[in-house]
């Protein structure tokens, strides 16, 4: 079985997340089959293992997840009618992302296996479950388990990416409120009664929005206005939700239900920091905070706005130790392979690898890698290359065997 089959193997298994005990089992019986070490950790990720031969060499890690995203229905793995592509009957998700990675991890254990006169330090691969939705899989790793240093996260959308840093999500909440409110006919005369839509609005015009910092063409650090609610009292909200027939868009059906004639007392917003340099993110946090002292010190006892930072996902900071991109940038000469060393400004199970320690309490080295172009992810219309998984699992055994010279 190579990885053509091994992926069509997996992919027409249905795995949505928390969904992926039909493919894990798949996935340890070719393990079984072919005499490797496998098994689930106590939140039924897989953990495979091919030991180490040599004292001398290191172990290496690969990572990809099983869940996809999709429900249980059936899988229809199709050829398109010029042989270039993996696809569905356009009835649902493919699943390439991230069984393409899987596979790809896979076959690399099975190839070992079948040739045991290569010298290496270890293979440890890591499938992961739930990646699609909360990341509880890889947040329930045992990390001090594994003994490998470099980690490889075979899930990136296109073959020869090699994504050394990735951006942390934080979420940004401001909540403006007034001392006084009212009736809007007969308060609006009075000057201090100040509406905390319209507050609302004049501070957002002055906070920063979109990309704050960018280097080699790459965006290191940005912000994004996900959202402004103002005005929507509860009883418009009850009375959305009382409706049983809801008109879409169903933020202008709220709005129709929501008064206008009241003197707004609370108005929120809500935005998105992504960042892959911690001091970026600092620097961006602090204009934020500038502009609400501002704020407050121009309206003083009469409205106030406050800011609330949560962090969802931790940076994936670049290290300053790149031997895996010296590594990938060899083999990409070797096989004739272009190779992207770059950031990328979204989150992925690099960013929870980055900041958790192995066996050895040492910092995991993480990279987001590329092992097959895929396109349309999420989505029915989602295709494959054939010819870059066979390229993909190159590349990845290519790698290994670079890495353990």
């Amino acid at each position: 079985m190579d990885v053509k089959e091994l992926f069509i193997e997996l992919a027409k298994i249905p795995s949505p997340s928390l969904g992926e005990i039909n493919v894990s089992n798949k996935i340890l019986e070719i393990t079984y089959t072919n005499g490797i070490n496998a098994y689930y950790d106590d939140y039924k990720n897989l953990i495979i293992k091919v030991p180490s031969n040599s004292k001398e060499k290191q172990p290496l890690a690969l990572s990809a997840h099983m869940d996809v995203v999709g429900n249980n229905s059936e899988v229809k793995v199709l050829t398109s009618t010029d042989n270039k592509y993996f696809m569905t009957d356009g009835t649902r998700t493919l699943g390439a992302d991230d069984k393409a990675g899987v596979a790809v991890a896979l076959n690399l254990a099975i190839y070992l296996a079948k040739n045991p006169e290569i010298k290496h330090g270890g293979l440890e691969i890591i499938l992961t479950r739930d990646e699609e939705t909360n990341m509880s899989g890889i947040k329930n790793v045992k990390f001090n388990e594994l003994e490998s240093e470099n980690v490889l996260v075979l899930d990136s959308d296109s073959l020869g990416n090699f994504e050394i840093a990735g951006a942390g999500y934080t979420n940004i909440n401001i909540e403006v409120t007034t001392k006084l409110g009212g009736h809007s006919g007969n308060d609006i005369q009075d000057k201090k009664r100040y509406n905390a839509a319209k507050l609302m609005a004049d501070l957002v015009s002055k906070l920063p929005n979109g990309a704050y910092k960018v280097e080699n063409g790459f965006t290191i650090t940005s912000c994004n206005l996900g959202s402004i609610v103002a005005g929507a009292t509860d009883i418009g909200i009850e009375r959305l939700l009382d409706m049983e027939n809801v008109e879409k868009p169903y933020s202008k059906t709220l709005i129709s239900k929501c008064a206008t004639n009241i003197i707004n007392t609370n108005a929120y917003a809500q935005y998105s920091l992504r960042s892959s340099v911690k001091k970026y993110e600092e620097k961006l946090l602090a204009k934020f905070q500038k502009e609400i002292d501002k704020f407050n010190k121009k309206y003083g006892e009469y409205a106030n706005a406050k800011m609330t930072v949560n962090i969802h996902l931790l940076p994936f900071e670049k290290s300053p130790n790149q031997k895996m991109a010296d590594v990938a940038k060899c083999v990409g000469k070797k096989i004739n392979l272009p190779i992207k060393v770059q950031s990328f400004h979204a989150g992925a199970e690099t960013h929870i690898y980055a900041n958790k320690t192995n066996k050895n309490n040492i910092k995991f080295k993480p990279v987001l890698v590329g092992v097959a172009n895929i396109y349309s992810m999420h989505s029915p219309n989602e295709k494959v290359e054939i010819e870059s998984l066979d390229k993909g699992f190159e590349f990845i055994k290519e790698i290994f065997l670079e890495y353990n010279k």
